[in-house]
């Protein structure tokens, strides 16, 4: 197998490990990215992370925490498979390019900080054109029992104003439409069931929301390679001096996805919180002033309506899921590379040995 096939399947088996451990959390995260708060509300009020946890194991289950775990999985091996082939791909041919103009004596024949940065924006940007759908329905299911709460909590307030306004005869009906109402459930929503839903409210192109701002945020795993290549480049080149045949171990190479990762999403999140509400149900935003036309629309109303304490929302939780997430699927990928390598190196060595005797 080529470098990029046995990076690309390395990334896929990481990325499905890393996105089973952190999944409770990115559930939480998108429903605090998506919910809308006033100007006037304080950034210190809305709950921590782990209360909500609770709070949602207790109104829907543990299964609400991996509400779309099933299509997560299979887009985080797509995204992970095709952004590691191709970013190996890329990889691959530019260090070759830098060799060759070492050997001619134009630069040090390493690849430079600004390459990484190109190499992982191409392949960041065909992984998003080709997976967004996956993640426009996992966002949506993510979300559903949360917009469902929205929906009925409306149509409640117009019924308690019903109430305050109709005369004896009607308020026993309109009490019983109450009761009713509070004891409706979130009905069972599926991947079959948001894919309907997306394509009734906008057609084909609905599975591509939030194409600018993921687009855009391409930059995230780009500035976030950069770091991780500048580092590990820098870590090897200290080590090589020291230990030469000492390799990167599992929890530097941990540590260093760590710190990559930290860096890229503080830059990037503002990005994340835009995407999410877009592709989210808009029943979540209860009136006009919080429901979304695009990105600019999004982006106006939330510095309007919100202020910038709007595009931070759940930061803190992010930053805890993505980091340990990066962490763990740096640290899967290289292991399961160096296996891989060493399985097809031993398997060469008894190949050999065989013939020989033959």
């Amino acid at each position: 197998m080529s470098s990029a096939v046995v990076s690309g399947l390395a990334g896929a088996g990481g990325g499905i490990i890393a996105q089973i451990i952190t999944y409770p959390l990115q559930t939480v995260n998108t429903r605090q990215q998506t919910e809308r708060t006033a100007k006037k509300k304080k950034a210190g009020s809305d709950a921590s992370t782990l209360f909500q946890m609770l709070q949602l194991v207790q109104t829907e289950g543990w299964g609400g925490l991996y509400s779309g775990l099933k299509p997560s999985l299979i887009g985080t091996a797509a995204s992970q498979g095709i952004y590691y082939y191709f970013y190996q791909l890329l990889k691959n041919k530019v260090e070759n390019v830098a060799a060759a103009r070492g050997k001619k004596g134009l630069g040090d024949g390493t690849v430079g900080m600004f390459s990484w940065l190109v190499i992982a924006a191409i392949a960041g940007s065909i992984n998003v054109l080709l997976t967004i759908p996956i993640w426009v329905l996992v966002t949506r299911m993510q979300t559903h029992t949360q917009a469902e709460r929205k929906m009925i909590e409306s149509k409640r307030e117009l019924l308690l104003k019903e109430v305050s306004r109709a005369n004896s005869v009607d308020v026993s009906v309109l009490k019983d439409r109450l009761a009713k109402l509070d004891s409706e459930k979130p009905h069972p929503y599926g991947t079959i069931q948001a894919v309907r839903e997306v394509y009734r409210e906008s057609g084909i192109r609905g599975f591509w929301k939030g194409l600018v701002p993921t687009l855009i945020m391409v930059c995230n795993p780009s500035i976030q390679f950069m770091i991780f290549e500048t580092l590990s480049k820098h870590l090897r080149s200290k080590r090589s001096k020291q230990l030469p045949k000492k390799n990167i171990t599992a929890m530097e190479v941990f540590l260093l996805g760590a710190m990559a990762k930290l860096g890229a999403t503080v830059v990037t999140y503002p990005l994340l919180v835009v995407k999410s509400r877009l592709q989210a149900k808009q029943e979540i935003g209860r009136n006009a002033t919080s429901r979304y036309t695009g990105t600019i629309d999004a982006i106006l109303k939330m510095i309007r309506y919100e202020g910038l304490h709007g595009f931070y929302k759940g930061m803190g939780t992010k930053i805890v899921q993505s980091v340990f997430a990066a962490s763990v699927l740096f640290m899967v990928k290289e292991e399961l590379v160096k296996f891989v390598i060493l399985l097809v190196a031993r398997s060469r060595t008894l190949l050999l040995t065989r013939s020989k005797k033959v």
